[in-house]
């Protein structure tokens, strides 16, 4: 996978030369389509089949598609991100943004394909505490549990806040459900924090 970032003229009324971000992957022909026909896929430990669950403990994620993991990153980085709406004027400005968002679009991708590839993984195992007990908290209107809930529930539970109806043929969420939900789920953490510092001052 490569991205590009090319040098364009914007639209102003001095017309200057100014870096804005112009995204351009590159996808290898020959790995195009690779496992559509089959539908095999190589799991981390180098074994081919299907959804390969927990093993020895360990869970094992399957990894997916090439090419569709390419156009799904790049949708997220596209779509959610809005990376081509930045307009930065330095190549040096541009950088760190594109690096920035690459970040939280790998990790979109990755809890909609972790999800369904491992759904019974314990969901603290990518959310941080504070993340999973506010989406909690506000979807399902009571006090997390000691125990964290699974992957799949925790996905779903943060989709929800994305437009996500969950209904019984509905399948998995996809990526848009679940950036719109890490938006909003990042807002709750930060109000439940601030509530808990409050509380903390009155009480104290």
């Amino acid at each position: 996978m490569k991205v590009a970032a090319r040098l364009d003229r914007t639209h102003n009324p001095c017309d200057e030369t100014c870096w804005v971000s112009r995204l351009r992957e590159n996808l290898t022909s020959g790995s195009y389509g690779e496992g559509l026909e089959t539908g095999r896929r190589r799991t981390l430990n180098g074994h081919e089949g299907g959804n390969p669950g927990y093993r020895q403990g360990r869970p094992c994620q399957a990894l997916p598609r090439q090419s569709l993991t390419r156009q799904i990153f790049f949708r997220i980085l596209k779509s959610g991100c809005r990376i081509e709406e930045l307009q930065l004027e330095t190549l040096e400005r541009l950088e760190p943004a594109l690096a920035f968002y690459m970040i939280i679009a790998w990790r979109v991708l990755l809890l909609t394909m972790l999800g369904r590839d491992c759904p019974e993984m314990p969901c603290d195992v990518v959310f941080d505490p504070a993340e999973w007990q506010a989406v909690y908290l506000v979807t399902q209107r009571k006090l997390p549990p000691e125990t964290p809930p699974s992957l799949d529930q925790m996905v779903r539970m943060v989709a929800g806040l994305g437009g996500f109806l969950n209904r019984k043929r509905d399948g998995f969420p996809g990526p848009q459900t679940i950036w719109i939900g890490l938006q909003r789920a990042a807002d709750f953490v930060l109000a439940l924090d601030l509530h808990r510092n409050a509380e903390g001052a009155i009480c104290g």
